[in-house]
């Protein structure tokens, strides 16, 4: 195992739950710190205060992995009698960097809302509301029969072609290409000053646009020619759609007071509030972690039974009430179900990369209410 650095660690991070899901203006990424220090163990946590970098002093980490940002808003002085200013005088005498990574580890595959939706038990989930998608790209090479083959290969092996369970698609047709090398040139195929005729293959494939660098470059490599000739073309078609929340279904109908108490159980709360007839039957299940008051209506359009969130505000459950969709909230300290997972597959991610990093769970609690029973 090889000894890391922040930036090692984050890279994996961001491939991920890379930063372009994040809303705009979300505040994510590096707050406090620098990455390019040695770091041997992580903390992860939920949310960064005072007693929780003291922690982080205690067990001996130099990087913390939050989902809620620390520095929400911008900071226009930081003063150290104060908890903020307090937090980060800390993290600087100890060389200690805190990342966060808020919306996009949200919406992020297996991020923190497929961690909601697997404790909950919700089967075959898709995002509440699309937030980001790609461009497919269509790439078109022109290239001798008798290197065809090989360049389909190295073109697959970048990526490209791969379209849902099926890889290496391509189409091909076949056609004649004419040109004439002049002074300089060092042609595989003619000489210089002679016209040249050549059979040809036409290889078209598409892949998303995030990876045409890594395709354009695989195909120079691989092209027999010193000048290939290609099309680049932007398709309407979009691919990789991804989004906030989840929906799905759960193996067994309940009536709303039973899924309720299920939802309570799952997560270990104290107590929870719910909106709608406690006899009303669930069966499609929707979840968004943190505050879900503006996604009231993109749930109920997908078919949603109940949506489970925190922070709900009065009026906007009346409005849920009116549409007819049971709201179910647990609170948003919920969202702690990430610390588990993000140390968990981080720990993999490292451990593939052969990246000598402990990854360690805060304990420490940070759900601000109590409850009177």
């Amino acid at each position: 195992m090889k000894k890391s650095n922040g930036h090692q660690i984050i890279e994996l991070f961001e491939k991920w739950s890379p930063k372009r899901l994040a809303f705009e203006g979300d505040p994510i990424g590096l707050h406090i710190g620098q990455l390019n220090r040695p770091v041997d163990k992580v903390l992860v946590t939920l949310d960064v205060n005072e007693q929780v970098i003291d922690e982080a002093i205690e067990k001996g980490a130099t990087l913390v992995i939050a989902h809620h940002p620390p520095l929400f808003r911008p900071v226009k002085s930081i003063l150290t009698d104060t908890p903020q200013g307090k937090m980060i005088e800390k993290c600087i005498k100890h060389d200690i960097a805190v990342y966060a990574a808020h919306t996009n580890l949200d919406i992020a595959e297996g991020g923190v809302n497929d961690m909601l939706a697997e404790r909950l038990g919700i089967q075959e989930t898709e995002p509440i509301d699309i937030t980001d998608s790609e461009h497919l790209i269509k790439l078109a090479v022109f290239c001798p029969l008798a290197d065809a083959d090989a360049l389909r290969q190295k073109l697959a092996s970048a990526g490209a072609g791969a379209i849902g369970d099926y890889q290496a698609c391509s189409f091909s047709s076949q056609g004649t290409g004419r040109f004439t090398p002049v002074d300089g040139a060092n042609p595989t195929i003619g000489h210089v000053g002679e016209p040249t005729l050549v059979d040809e293959e036409r290889i078209e494939v598409v892949f998303p646009e995030s990876q045409q660098a890594k395709v354009v470059k695989s195909m120079f490599a691989a092209h027999p020619y010193e000048e290939p000739a290609f099309d680049i073309v932007k398709l309407e078609q979009k691919t990789n759609e991804q989004g906030i929340g989840r929906i799905g279904r759960i193996a067994k109908e309940m009536t709303l007071k039973e899924f309720a108490q299920h939802v309570k159980e799952s997560f270990g709360v104290p107590a929870l509030r719910f909106v709608g007839d406690p006899d009303s039957k669930i069966r499609k299940v929707a979840v968004l972690g943190g505050d879900g008051n503006k996604y009231i209506a993109a749930a109920k359009r997908k078919g949603a039974d109940v949506l489970v969130t925190g922070d709900m505000y009065y009026h906007v459950a009346q409005d849920a009430q009116a549409l007819n969709l049971a709201v179910v909230d647990p609170g948003h300290n919920i969202e702690k179900i990430m610390i588990a997972g993000v140390a968990k597959q981080m720990a993999s991610f490292c451990e593939e990369n052969k990246l000598a990093v402990e990854f360690i769970e805060s304990n420490i609690i940070t759900e601000p209410f109590q409850f009177l029973y």
